[in-house]
């Protein structure tokens, strides 16, 4: 898509704190990969100049993966903003104490270890904007004291007596409901009318297909490049395997499995991915030769249905448990009980297996899986 507007992505200022980006690029990405050609981005495309010349909050929701931070950063280089910085605070990633100090800052002697004062993320953004990933994470205690940066831009640091003043704007973006945790008294009703003055849906991929060959040409290349590969691009059969799948974890589960292409140069562990045919993925829940109860056979239907929807679910969000537990809008720890309880297999052990079936050299393809560190799990940890 050729771009009416005289701003490109590459003129922000950006800081970034607690976690990746749905996918970062070390070169600026097109305006055309980010907002596409389908249907289901022309209602977007035809309202964002609008929604970046009005300096009033925005509120970006969608699934997990959709791009909604790529979304936020257009808007800033859009805006009359575009020279000033762009802070992004993830909010489920640090504790709330931890997440109030980042965004407020602190003053020498606060709190042990405040050896000297910090500025918060809120001054660095002054005259910027500021981008809340996951607004609805935020603890109460914390959704009021945005309240009040909101309505006059007032703030004090953690153990300061001095009010602050700021101005910036702030963007923020949730992957889930938040009406139904305004009727939970999770999330103040005043709070959400001043972040919701915009609202903007970004649509899960599975409902813009014809923007997946533009995506799958974009990754391809980038991926090319990080790793200094030459993988041609994928097979007509792949393509149509893409157009057809549903894609629970969007753009980000795209981007991983043409990671995933590019590093083991193989068509068919990729397919074998989408098309959930590993061994040890299903398994059929019939009478057999020993027949048992109706809730019996149910029984074990519905684990082995929750099994495949969890695995599902860890391999779309490369694996990070905490990102998948908000995809099933779950809790961390009732996740953790669930994977137990219904055995799904650990990471290792699925993607050695799968190679070991589909790749010509799995001794080889497993040691730059090994030496690779972009491959680990998706917090960040190796598996163990």
């Amino acid at each position: 898509m050729r771009s009416v507007f005289p701003v490109q992505v590459k003129s922000m200022q950006h800081t970034t704190i607690a976690g990746p980006a749905p996918f970062q690029a070390e070169q600026p990405i097109p305006e055309r990969v980010i907002l596409g050609q389908s249907p289901a981005m022309s209602g977007i495309r035809a309202r964002l100049a609008k929604v970046a010349s009005a300096d009033v909050p925005v509120l970006i929701r969608g699934e997990s993966g959709t791009g909604k931070e790529l979304l936020g950063k257009l808007i800033h280089a859009w805006s009359p903003r575009r020279d000033r910085p762009f802070v992004k605070i993830a909010c489920p990633s640090l504790a709330p104490n931890l997440l109030e100090s980042e965004l407020f800052g602190y003053e020498r002697g606060a709190f042990t270890g405040a050896y000297s004062a910090k500025a918060g993320l809120v001054e660095t953004a002054h005259q910027g904007t500021l981008f809340l990933d996951e607004v609805a994470e935020l603890d109460v205690s914390l959704q009021a004291k945005l309240l009040q940066l909101l309505q006059d831009g007032r703030y004090c640091r953690i153990g300061g007596n001095e009010e602050r003043h700021i101005e910036t704007r702030v963007l923020c973006s949730t992957n889930h409901s938040i009406e139904r945790d305004l009727q939970l008294g999770y999330f103040r009703p005043d709070l959400y009318y001043r972040i919701n003055v915009l609202g903007i849906e970004m649509p899960p991929l599975r409902d813009r297909r014809s923007d997946i060959p533009e995506l799958v040409q974009y990754f391809l290349a980038r991926h090319n490049r990080l790793h200094g590969s030459h993988t041609p691009p994928p097979s007509t059969r792949l393509l149509e395997v893409f157009l057809q799948y549903d894609w629970p974890g969007n753009i980000r589960e795209l981007d991983n499995l043409m990671k995933r292409y590019v590093i083991l140069d193989s068509e068919e562990s990729v397919i074998r991915e989408v098309l959930g045919s590993e061994g040890g993925d299903s398994q059929e829940i019939t009478p057999g030769d020993n027949p048992r109860s109706l809730k019996e056979l149910t029984r074990a239907a519905v684990r082995e249905l929750e099994r495949r929807i969890i695995l599902q679910a860890l391999r779309a969000n490369n694996w990070n448990r905490k990102e998948t537990a908000r995809s099933l809008d779950i809790s961390y720890r009732g996740l953790f009980y669930k994977i137990k309880q219904v055995g799904v297999p650990p990471k290792k052990a699925v993607t050695w297996s799968l190679m070991a079936r589909t790749t010509d050299q799995p001794r080889a393809a497993q040691e730059r899986l090994k030496q690779d560190p972009r491959l680990e799990d998706g917090d960040g940890r190796r598996d163990r």
